[in-house]
């Protein structure tokens, strides 16, 4: 993980719901990933959570120093080994929604 100038900081917030009889094989593949994403170059911050409202359901907490931090780990191998899983653990595509700091 990195620092960086926060006005580049891309935050993000991705939700994955698995297929029925998937969480557990969900969050296994998201815990072992975490360690090979954060030491990305640009990652600031990579945390995964699960949901208390949602049981199963894994809330990803992003930072990435720079849009080109986050289009590099989107073509890195943690994140194209979990795409190519996609299908078959989750019940839909992952939503992801972009934030802008307040302060």
């Amino acid at each position: 993980m990195t620092e960086t100038d926060s006005s580049t900081v891309v935050h993000l917030i991705a939700r994955l719901v698995p297929r029925p009889g998937k969480a557990g094989e969900l969050a296994e593949v998201i815990t072992n990933l975490l360690p090979q994403v954060r030491a990305e170059p640009g990652c600031i911050a990579y945390l995964a959570h699960e949901s208390h409202d949602e049981p199963g359901v894994i809330v990803m907490i992003e930072a990435w120093a720079h849009q080109a931090a986050l289009d590099a780990h989107a073509a890195a191998p943690a994140f194209t080994a979990l795409a190519a899983r996609f299908d078959s653990l989750l019940a839909k595509p992952p939503t992801l929604e972009r934030l802008k700091r307040l302060d």
